[in-house]
């Protein structure tokens, strides 16, 4: 046996109301990819927030190649070998590349110098990089490079990667693992955490998973079932989502001829979009992030307003309206950035709640709030999509991400909407939770609600979807019925092939 390159030995950390990790211990190989799997709330981002130097452990130890390791901070971890790339970037946007990647370092070489081993090692990696290209106009993927090229100036013996495939196409998935599986060939391990399964499957050599801060087993992802890794994970047998057979009913969500510009100085304007989604209907979104995304859950849910008769809802006019108003008529939506957007960071989930269900709940009367109804509305969500929270006067904040995403959706969910739009709705969430919001939607189209959901994740759109268009620059294809396209049909679709079928244009 050889000697491991990182053993972690019976790791504990606590926090008010949770033991977030319970005496973990497993070794990551040299040379390993080892994923870590677990739902949410399982206990992942504080065990590598310890092996980063972000959180220090209650109890417990970690060895790194035989030698005591306890990094105070993250430039201690790195200048010991270990490198992390994000779920959500760290990058700013009115910078280049280069910039961008010599404020992670220590001690930055001449830019001229940097931007040399920024093309060598782009290069070498099969991940093309301009390092003079401004941030604010690289693709989701095209970030996605610059956070790894960061890393590996830093020559890491160990690199994290934390969801790093949920903002790309097929396409650019796999070059992102041959770019692994080269560094797995040079002797870097890789610590690698996801909740594609199929994915773990394809890429990792071994498995530790946690649930509710323990490590409750280990297995050879090759060697087991998405499925079964998926059981592992929430300890019960896991439902898959049903598709009942329905027939649509009129016209609930119609767009026509819809040009807007963005108004972040480094987003997308839409182009001369057409959109039709009647009662029942799913319409599935793809596209990879940065194509439009924003502006069209903004254009619709009355974030951005349009001309009147642009945006129509059940063939009223409601481009001039804003979410308030649009949220009266029934038509709801739930953005992709949870804190800040979806919800206020530091409010309770009862304010939460409060923000967006006040008029479909009637959670006020006469400039009054009822903070009983309000209470018992967000004590429903909490119950009915399993967030795990110690209770409603809990703020967002406290909540592990795919946790609040389960708030986020739930609170739309429950108000029976007329129409929905959703946006990545199961964005960093487990697969038991992930199944049970798109039973939820699914639930929901069954009962007459016009569904729009945006998502990169197209497994989702596949299970889920009527009909598929592809957002790319703004622009938006015809739609098809999903029966009978391919997953390499719809990534080309994603990436803008040359051909794209686009409407009206």
């Amino acid at each position: 046996m050889t000697t491991p390159l990182l053993s972690l030995q019976g790791l504990t950390k606590a926090y008010p109301g949770v033991v977030a990790n319970d005496t973990v211990s497993f070794d990551i190989g040299q040379g390993e990819v080892h994923a870590l799997l677990g739902e949410n709330g399982a206990g992942k981002s504080t065990l590598v927030k310890m092996i980063y130097g972000l959180v220090k452990p209650d109890s417990g130890k970690m060895v790194l190649n035989g030698q005591a390791f306890a990094p105070t901070e993250p430039r201690a971890a790195r200048a010991d070998g270990i490198a992390m790339v994000f779920q959500h970037f760290s990058l700013f946007d009115a910078l280049n590349v280069a910039e961008n990647i010599a404020l992670g370092m220590e001690n930055p070489p001449k830019m001229g110098d940097l931007a040399a081993r920024i093309r060598e090692v782009s290069e070498t990696y099969g991940l093309p990089l301009d390092p003079f290209r401004t941030v604010g106009d690289l693709s989701a993927g095209e970030r996605q490079r610059v956070e790894i090229i960061r890393c590996l100036l830093q020559d890491p013996k160990l690199l994290i990667m934390d969801e790093p495939t949920s903002v790309l196409t097929p396409q650019e998935v796999d070059i992102l693992f041959e770019t692994l599986q080269k560094l797995r060939s040079e002797g870097t391990s890789i610590l690698y955490i996801s909740h594609k399964l199929e994915e773990i499957r394809t890429l990792c050599d071994h498995a530790t998973i946690l649930r509710l801060g323990k490590n409750v087993g280990e297995c050879t992802p090759a060697e087991t079932s998405a499925r079964d890794m998926a059981e592992m994970m929430v300890g019960t047998t896991l439902q898959t989502p049903e598709r009942s057979g329905r027939d649509f009913g009129e016209v609930s969500l119609d767009i026509s001829g819809l040009s807007v510009p963005s108004p972040s100085e480094f987003g997308t304007a839409l182009r001369n979009l057409h959109l039709t989604v009647r009662r029942g209907e799913v319409l599935g979104v793809g596209g990879v992030a940065g194509n439009g995304q924003d502006e069209l859950l903004g254009v619709l849910s009355g974030e951005i307003t349009t001309a009147p008769d642009a945006v129509k809802m059940k063939g009223q006019p409601i481009g001039k309206l804003g979410p308030t108003a649009r949220r009266k008529l029934g038509l709801l939506s739930a953005p992709e950035e949870r804190l800040g957007h979806a919800a206020a960071p530091d409010m309770s989930l009862t304010e939460n709640a409060l923000l967006t269900g006040s008029v479909r709940e009637g959670l006020e009367s006469n400039g009054f709030l009822k903070w009983g109804e309000t209470q018992s509305f967000a004590e429903r969500i909490i119950k009915e999509f399993d967030v795990r929270t110690p209770g409603p006067d809990n703020a967002a904040r406290s909540l592990s991400g795919g946790n609040l995403q389960k708030f986020v959706i739930g609170r739309e969910v429950l108000q029976n909407p007329d129409v929905l739009v959703v946006n990545q709705p199961t964005w960093g969430v487990d697969a038991a939770a992930a199944a049970s919001i798109r039973q939820a939607i699914l639930d929901l189209a069954a009962k007459g609600t016009a569904v729009v959901c945006i998502s990169q994740d197209l497994d989702e759109l596949m299970e889920i979807s009527d009909s598929f268009a592809a957002l790319n620059e703004g622009r938006l294809s015809a739609p098809r019925e999903t029966t009978g396209l391919t997953v390499d049909e719809i990534g080309l679709m994603m990436g803008g092939a040359h051909g794209m079928e686009v409407a009206h244009v």
